[in-house]
């Protein structure tokens, strides 16, 4: 980068929820600027446009709405190095990111940690509700004119009293403790760490040493955990088995978590009384089944998408390029490389 010059940040699309006055004080410091590009292969065309007339890009930020784009790879990305230095996500979830190639070309890659996660608790909480409460059927009842009847829709269950068993106890996990508390539920969680016993304290929570262990005891098990080669799959045929006859299951990380033939089976046999899904693995299209079965409360991954969760995301965007550029080291990295000398910049 050259001396004195202001860091170039280059956003993918207008981030339409950080506020002008952000933008403003932002440009104090940063040479800003917005490649409008829709879709992947717009992306293609313009990226590399954008660079050859404007220079090297030091900073790219995506926002939400990832999808016209994905994946997040060196097909798509390449024109970036070897110049940048920092790419930011408004996302929390980073399985459509290549961050091995990132880390290849020595770009620091970032995710949100806070911004979507008490929205996704928050859907976590609905689909809660939801399944325990037979949501789906019922509005068919009153919608069709049968009011009440079929579905075994009297009487459904409370929520009071029941185990509810976290997998993944980080930022969404800590806010659905405290959600999930509300209802008078026991909350348990598995995690790759135990908390600190001040935390657990804090959110009412005791830890399961296996992920079997807290299968065997909940109730209801609503997944936290984000996808990575050792999540995939990680409930199947041997986690349900584990699980209560019963079981209510929630999933708002991502759908490859769950092996979903898997689901399925346990759905129909009656393992699992209802899940509430906000993920699936083929997205937008996903299995028929979860789509037809009064069995599932569906939504289409909702989760984090928000407008105050969009503001926040967008907000954690900016601010890792801001740590950045300021102290070498983003807020939340994922891959660990050690921040180029800066020369110039806003130090």
């Amino acid at each position: 980068m050259t001396i004195g010059r202001k860091p170039r940040v280059v956003s993918l699309g207008t981030p339409a929820f950080v506020g002008e006055e952000y933008i403003a004080r932002f440009q104090t410091q940063f040479d800003y600027s917005v490649l409008p590009a829709t879709n992947r292969e717009e992306t293609q065309t313009l990226l590399p446009k954008d660079i050859k007339e404007n220079g090297p890009i030091d900073a790219f930020i995506i926002r939400m709405g990832t999808s016209p784009y994905e994946p997040f790879d060196e097909d798509l990305l390449k024109a970036l190095a070897p110049g940048c230095k920092i790419i930011t996500s408004a996302s929390a979830g980073y399985n459509e990111f290549d961050v091995d190639w990132m880390a290849s070309q020595e770009i620091v890659f970032c995710n949100t940690v806070n911004a979507v996660a008490e929205a996704t608790a928050d859907m976590a909480i609905f689909l809660t509700l939801a399944v325990l409460r037979n949501t789906t059927n019922a509005e068919k009842s009153a919608r069709n004119g049968t009011w009440r009847k079929g579905a075994n829709l009297v009487p459904t269950c409370d929520p009071s009293g029941l185990t509810f068993g976290i997998v993944g106890m980080g930022a969404i996990g800590k806010y659905l403790a405290k959600k999930a508390a509300v209802f008078n539920m026991k909350i348990k969680y598995y995690n790759r760490n135990q908390l600190p016993a001040a935390e657990e304290e804090t959110y009412g929570a005791t830890y399961c040493k296996s992920l079997h262990g807290l299968l065997h005891e909940a109730d209801v098990v609503s997944l936290n955990c984000p996808l990575n080669a050792a999540t995939t799959n990680l409930i199947s045929t041997a986690e349900f088995a584990a699980m209560k006859d019963g079981v209510f299951l929630v999933n708002t990380a991502r759908g490859a978590v769950i092996d979903e033939e898997a689901l399925i089976a346990a759905l129909e046999s009656g393992k699992v009384q209802r899940a509430g899904l906000d993920v699936f693995v083929n997205e937008p299209s996903p299995n028929p089944y979860f789509l037809q079965s009064d069995k599932i409360v569906v939504q289409p991954h909702l989760g984090g998408l928000t407008e105050k969760a969009f503001q926040k995301a967008e907000t954690e965007c900016f601010e890792n390029i801001r740590a950045f550029f300021a102290t070498g080291k983003a807020n939340s990295p994922v891959n660990d490389i050690k921040a180029k000398t800066q020369n110039g910049g806003t130090h």
